[in-house]
């Protein structure tokens, strides 16, 4: 046996050590500017502690987990043996390696799993050792939770979510002496990458204004309106609320109904529109549909009074004006995103009470009406939660843009946290520009007013499919709405479930197609029919759950945007002459994208 095979540490030893201290001394003095640039805005009372408040709803949590497993002595001793047996099970595998013998692991990472893909983690006993006691540990951690008597449904997705989160912040992945290759990269480069991390956490910190702000992509590399949205078209109309764009026309013929499409606020409406290969939006003004967006403001506290209800009248309402004053046509296709899509969902319930059939077809992409099954994000709501993110929106008018995007990367924590830690902050990496997550860290706030009653009526109360939300006077009834309906889900979706999509299918009184598209609530809608990527599924009846839906589906190779643009034609396919922005003397008021989406936080 070689004297490396005998001590598997042997191999990761300092190169220069002089060099290594002089760079140890150079990470604590950026380690000293990182913490000073956390500190400095809570002394000077601009950033509130509100970690104290998390940790009261993660410990109140846990606890209830803790409860049931300590109530019992002998439920606990069970638990504590399971969990020592897989320790000895562990141990004894690791010493046949020792003796050179062969031994099956105890356990094995997901293929899917991307942090032990090193083949250290394999090869070197001692990584292997780490490796597989911290998946055994975390293992049995969410076991405890799932197999906890007595827990209500929403406690114990919360205490699911908590373990996952704890489990993948301690990783051996994310620390420099337990990942290998982290430390042979420490080692070989004397600390040089732990300097340079230093100096990117330092700067990601003050960047964010007192909390950390990790860079997904290289920042200096995106323009918004430069190398990002831009497809020609000018803004012709705007409010407190949103600006509307209305695009250049590039054939000859439009179809006469023209295309309104209304995106989240939470992001920007330029995820439709990131380059001429990936847009959404060039490629329907190429297929002849005459494409308007609304464009929603980047709201501070002088939004912080604007409702859901202003949203409706002053977004979509004010927004189908606009179009008709622009082409002369009362009838639209509307298009509503995530958000957006819910929001048009309870425009279109207002508009059926009300006798207004302006909206002649509705797609939704990726959106929720009924938030039975709305996944992970029900974590962040009940009572509790919803009140102390009130109290924090009641001093500014709002929620910051940072809080949201922070709920949103948790709730794939090993995709858009830990790797980018590890990547920026203990190899020195810049991250590689890459325009859809500078969109994704493009963040935008929430007004008070309208992210209090999108909580409060959608996700904790799930009022718009029960027929009690009311808007303006009006108790919204979407059985009512007899409007042709395209509604998209993304299967891997973890923002707005297949399952959650499709129950809410069923809650519109008109003709629903209901289309599963391949990859998630990003990839899942922006997939170019050139790219040849993913694939989707019909199924025209909506019987039974999204399971048996599947199981009868027929699957298609590539897009669904040309099935759109075909099911969009069935119901009017009349063409007209194309109609450039400013037509029938509609004041522009400057080039596309607009200066609203270009707001930062």
């Amino acid at each position: 046996m070689t004297e490396e095979r005998q001590n598997p540490l042997l191999q990761y030893i300092v190169k220069n050590p002089e060099a290594f201290a002089q760079n140890l001394a150079k990470v604590v003095e950026n380690a000293g500017k990182a913490f000073a640039a956390y500190i400095e805005p809570r002394e000077k009372g601009e950033i509130k502690n509100e970690m104290a408040d998390d940790l009261s709803s993660i410990f109140k949590t846990l606890s209830q987990v803790g409860e049931y497993w300590m109530s019992d002595p002998q439920r606990a001793v069970e638990a504590q043996s399971r969990l020592w047996t897989n320790y000895v099970n562990l141990w004894n595998s690791s010493l046949k390696r020792m003796m050179g013998e062969k031994a099956d692991p105890s356990i094995a990472p997901d293929p899917r799993d991307k942090r032990f893909q090193d083949p250290e983690w394999n090869e070197n006993q001692f990584f292997d050792f780490v490796k597989q006691l911290y998946l055994i540990t975390s293992q049995w951690a969410e076991t405890l939770v799932q197999d906890a008597s007595g827990l209500d449904e929403h406690t114990r997705h919360k205490a699911d979510f908590y373990v996952k989160q704890i489990a993948n912040a301690l990783s051996p992945s994310n620390f420099v002496l337990t990942n290998p290759e982290l430390l042979r990269e420490t080692l070989e480069t004397n600390g040089e990458n732990l300097v340079r991390g230093m100096k990117l956490l330092a700067e990601d910190i003050k960047a964010g204004k007192g909390e950390l702000k990790i860079r997904q992509s290289d920042p200096t590399k995106f323009r918004v309106g430069e190398n990002l949205a831009l497809t020609p078209g000018k803004v012709i109309a705007q409010n407190d609320v949103c600006q509307v764009i209305q695009y250049e026309p590039t054939t000859a013929e439009v179809l006469k109904r023209p295309l309104l499409i209304v995106p989240p606020w939470i992001n920007k409406f330029y995820i439709l529109d990131l380059n001429p290969e990936k847009s959404f939006i060039r490629w329907a003004v190429a297929q002849g549909h005459t494409v308007f967006v609304v464009s929603w403001v980047n709201p501070d506290e002088r939004q912080a009074r604007k409702s859901f209800e202003h949203y409706m009248r002053e977004g979509i309402l004010e927004a189908l004006d606009v179009v008709r004053r622009a082409t002369g046509v009362e009838e639209v296709n509307a298009i509503g995103y995530c958000v957006g899509g819910t929001l048009l969902a309870v425009t279109l319930a207002y508009m059926a009470a009300i006798g207004d059939d302006r909206i002649r077809t509705a797609t939704f992409f990726t959106t929720q009406v009924d938030f039975t099954y709305a996944g992970d994000l029900k974590v962040f709501v009940d009572e509790e939660q919803i009140a102390a993110m009130e109290r924090r929106m009641q001093e500014k008018g709002y929620l910051e843009g940072s809080k949201m995007a922070s709920a949103f990367n948790l709730l794939r924590s090993n995709d858009l946290i830990w790797p980018y830690v590890v990547n920026n902050y203990l190899k020195g990496r810049e991250p590689f520009p890459f325009d859809l997550l500078y969109w994704n860290s493009d963040s935008t706030r929430m007004p008070a007013a309208n992210h209090s009653f999108y909580l409060r009526n959608c996700y904790l109360e799930n009022r718009l499919t029960k027929g009690t939300m009311e808007i303006a006077g009006e108790k919204l009834d979407l059985s009512k709405v007899r409007t042709p309906i395209y509604n998209l889900a993304a299967r891997e979706d973890h923002i707005a479930p297949p399952k959650s999509v499709f129950l809410g299918s069923k809650s519109f009184g008109g003709p629903v197609t209901f289309v599963l598209a391949g990859s998630g609530h990003i990839a899942g809608v922006v997939n170019p029919p050139d790219k040849n990527k993913y694939q989707y599924w019909l199924n025209p009846s909506l019987k039974g759950e999204l399971e048996d839906w599947i199981a009868r589906a027929k699957e298609y190779p590539g897009s669904w945007w040309p099935h759109w643009d075909e099911w969009i034609r069935t119901h009017d396919g009349e063409l007209v002459k194309a109609r450039k922005p400013g037509a029938k003397r509609m004041k522009i008021l400057e080039e596309a994208p607009g200066s609203y989406v270009k707001m930062r936080v």
